[in-house]
């Protein structure tokens, strides 16, 4: 893609990266940043997590040999149009991957909102988290943590590892990928106001358009058919009662 120009906010020069040895979480390292008065566009990589996290507060298995990477963002855009920056942050993940998978890999797909799976089994862990800051600004950081030559021994569906399906990247090489792929989809999304041109590339990777599915939220479980993603990226289910936009929760197919 030719969209990144030398100079513009999310260009190839405008990101820094600082890469750590163990840390707590690379999450919790961009935020204390964030606090002191980072401008953003910050990466910060870990060999190893002690305190990696997941969403809703899940633990995230952090063994050395994976890539652990958060990018720090200051006021991505106005909060009304950041709905759909998990689709984008997702949809830079699985370009990385594709670019590195051999072609004998499982199927390369995104689980709504932002799972990569490779055969239908996850391949990494995406967690975004915000916090206001002085004057008013807001830092969000996008935590990605990709299984290469570790993964979990279980998990609520499969699992896999790069290794497991053939590839022997490295961390480093990895994300020099995902350094790339992240900045030419943050151009794409425009601050969020690309939300269409987001949503139609994710439709393309989407996994399980039109199969049954069980959304588990907060309060109840919902059964029905997924029908895909609206313009906004919200979920958009059918069931015996009509079709149901969802927000947030999680998804897995029946």
């Amino acid at each position: 893609m030719s969209r990144i120009a030398r100079g513009g906010r999310y260009s190839l020069d405008a990101f820094r990266h600082q890469a750590l040895g163990e840390v707590g979480s690379t999450n919790t390292e961009c935020l204390a940043r964030a606090r002191q008065g980072d401008p953003g566009n910050l990466w910060v990589t870990a060999t190893r997590q002690t305190a990696g996290r997941g969403r809703r507060g899940r633990s995230w298995a952090s063994e050395p040999g994976n890539l652990y990477a958060s990018l720090l963002l200051i006021d991505p855009a106005p909060p009304e149009r950041l709905g759909s920056l998990p689709l984008a942050v997702a949809l830079a993940v699985h370009g990385a991957l594709r670019s590195v998978l051999p072609p004998g890999a499982e199927a390369l797909e995104i689980k709504w909102p932002n799972d990569v799976l490779i055969g239908r089994k996850k391949s990494c862990g995406i967690l975004l988290e915000g916090e206001g800051l002085a004057q008013g600004r807001r830092a969000l950081v996008a935590g990605i943590g990709i299984n290469i030559r570790f993964r979990p021994e279980d998990g609520p569906y499969g699992v896999t590892s790069l290794q497991e399906q053939g590839s022997d990247i490295s961390a480093e090489e990895l994300f020099s990928h995902l350094y790339r792929e992240m900045a030419e989809v943050l151009v794409l999304w425009d601050e969020g106001r690309a939300v269409a041109a987001i949503t139609e590339r994710w439709r393309s990777v989407a996994c399980g358009i039109g199969e049954p599915i069980r959304v588990n939220l907060p309060d109840r479980s919902i059964d029905g058919r997924f029908a895909g993603i609206d313009d906004r990226g919200l979920l958009l289910l059918d069931t015996q009662h009509g079709t149901m936009p969802i927000a947030a929760g999680d998804v897995f197919f029946l």
